[in-house]
């Protein structure tokens, strides 16, 4: 079991949803904080409400897609705290259309944010992680990450990304004994306004689709926080976040590659 008391923990996206109720339970058990977004203004505010909880937390405007602005930021945050114990690659984007309707530059626009984001955090921060001695990568992947959905190709091609690195990442720093462990983490629905905030394809009813996702998205950002925390406290490779997220995970372990039959099913269903 780990103690995050005193320890450096860097959350990007922590400007609302997922990143903002973790950064805020991580404040509870005494972290610092290093917190960025593409919003200056809202993480800004979460700095705020962590350090009204007692301990350091600075915030930091920086867009993960930028590869020179994240390795910058690394070199900020070290000068800054002095060294990094934790991070946590959670900034992420989403886009529901049709594959064939998707444009090459949606395509980018959602690789750019969810896969380079976290490839650029994990390669700026790994040497500092490396040099606490005991460090922690997380990246937040998606059960989008796990299975595949009509009309999420693009979400799912970068959420299956992140895993696919993630894994072979946590293989490669255990194989060469180096003092960090690596964690994926898959959210199930979670109730955030990452699905109001997304792009749609032409056609598509994006506010039919937030409905639906409103009405099933089964976990709050605060629960999912704690359960992330839980998660690394034990180091686990792979972290499943709400109830659904465990329902999703076992249909490829128990179905093969049948799952995908119960996924077009329910998309008839709700008309998705």
């Amino acid at each position: 079991m780990r103690n995050y008391r005193d320890k450096t923990v860097v959350i990007s996206g922590a400007g609302s949803g997922i990143g903002r109720a973790l950064a805020l339970e991580m404040a509870r058990r005494g972290a610092r904080l290093a917190l960025t977004d593409i919003n200056g203004g809202e993480v800004q505010e979460t700095a705020h409400r962590c350090a009204a909880l007692g301990v350091q937390a600075e915030s930091w405007k920086v867009d993960v897609a930028d590869r020179a602005a994240m390795y910058q930021h690394a070199e900020d945050v070290v000068e800054r705290f002095g060294g990094v114990d934790v991070a946590v690659n959670n900034a992420g984007v989403a886009i529901h259309a049709r594959t064939a309707e998707t444009s090459d530059r949606d395509f980018a626009w959602i690789m750019d944010i969810n896969f380079w984001g976290m490839v650029h955090g994990s390669k700026a921060f790994l040497p500092h992680l490396i040099l606490s001695g005991d460090g922690q990568l997380a990246n937040v992947s998606s059960v989008f990450g796990l299975i595949a959905v009509a009309k999420d190709g693009a979400y799912n091609a970068s959420k299956f990304a992140i895993r696919g690195f993630t894994e072979a990442l946590r293989q490669e720093v255990r194989l060469d004994r180096l003092p960090v462990s690596v964690s994926c983490i898959h959210p199930g629905g979670i109730k955030t306004n990452i699905v109001n905030n997304a792009r749609f394809g032409a056609g598509e009813d994006g506010a039919r689709v937030a409905g639906l996702f409103d009405r099933f998205a089964v976990t709050s950002p605060e629960g999912a926080a704690r359960s992330i925390v839980r998660g690394l406290e034990r180091d686990r490779a792979r972290i499943l976040v709400g109830p659904d997220a465990r329902l999703i995970a076992a249909l490829p372990q128990v179905f093969g590659a049948q799952y995908g039959r119960l996924i077009e099913a329910g998309l008839r269903i709700a008309r998705v």
